[in-house]
């Protein structure tokens, strides 16, 4: 389990970007942290990872508390953690950055079992350069095998759909339905993306910082995409005032 113990950053210009939050993540879910522009989504995400230094509060994974730890030293803990903007590399193939992943100690089997699960031929990927020649999708699937093979108990993604078309965004999803199903490691998303919330196990809300709610897919889910409609509020929307956004 992640342990999120209330947790503070503040930006350099003075704004509280997260403020006191807690949470707690559960193995084997697949968790969507969703909220408006600002909220302190990316922010909560590099705090989890280590890119970013709490000033306050604590995070501990399986009872062990990781917070003086940096990025690195929390990857090999077991979190594993996908920027929006995937780095590209020239010169680097596909199947070198995935041995960089695996430590060294991935087998072509197991290279090519990854790139499957992610929805990529091997025949196709292995050997092509990790540059501007593979498309905003392939990059980010080629980024999603990069966290398998790193074995991580955690699996953290900021925005995967950012700045991907629509085809790409749909193998996209495919890739994440299949993670769930055939990984024990957790899986946490920051979006927006109605699609993305749609195959949660669980869905967080952040507002100011905050977390305005916490619950099950089932239970948040139809209420989040009414709420700046004209019908939010009244009696046959069901969305309490608490998460209006």
């Amino acid at each position: 389990m992640l342990e999120i113990k209330n947790l503070s950053w503040t930006a350099p210009d003075g704004r509280k970007i997260i403020n006191d939050i807690s949470l707690d993540i559960p193995n084997k879910k697949l968790i969507v942290i969703t909220g408006p522009n600002g909220s302190g989504k990316t922010t909560l995400a590099k705090v989890i990872a280590g890119v970013e230094t709490a000033e306050s509060g604590s995070v501990l994974l399986d009872g062990e508390d990781i917070s003086s730890l940096n990025i690195t030293e929390r990857a090999k803990k077991g979190i594993g953690f996908a920027f929006q903007q995937p780095v590209r590399f020239k010169g680097i193939s596909v199947r070198d950055l995935l041995m960089l992943a695996s430590g060294g100690t991935a087998t072509d089997r197991q290279l090519e079992e990854t790139l499957y699960k992610v929805g990529l031929q091997p025949e196709k990927y292995l050997h092509r350069d990790v540059d501007a020649h593979l498309s905003g999708g392939e990059i980010k699937r080629v980024e999603i095998a990069t966290v398998l093979l790193r074995n991580s108990k955690f699996m953290l993604f900021d925005e995967p759909e950012a700045g991907i078309d629509i085809w790409s965004f749909n193998n996209l999803i495919d890739a994440f339905s299949s993670l769930k199903k055939n990984t024990d490691s957790s899986i946490i998303i920051i979006s927006h993306q109605e699609r993305i919330l749609a195959i949660a196990d669980e869905i967080v809300l952040l507002k100011n910082g905050r977390i305005k709610e916490h619950a099950a897919k089932d239970d948040i889910f139809p209420r989040l995409f009414c709420m700046n409609s004209e019908n939010c509020g009244k009696k046959r929307c069901g969305c309490p005032k608490e998460v209006k956004a």
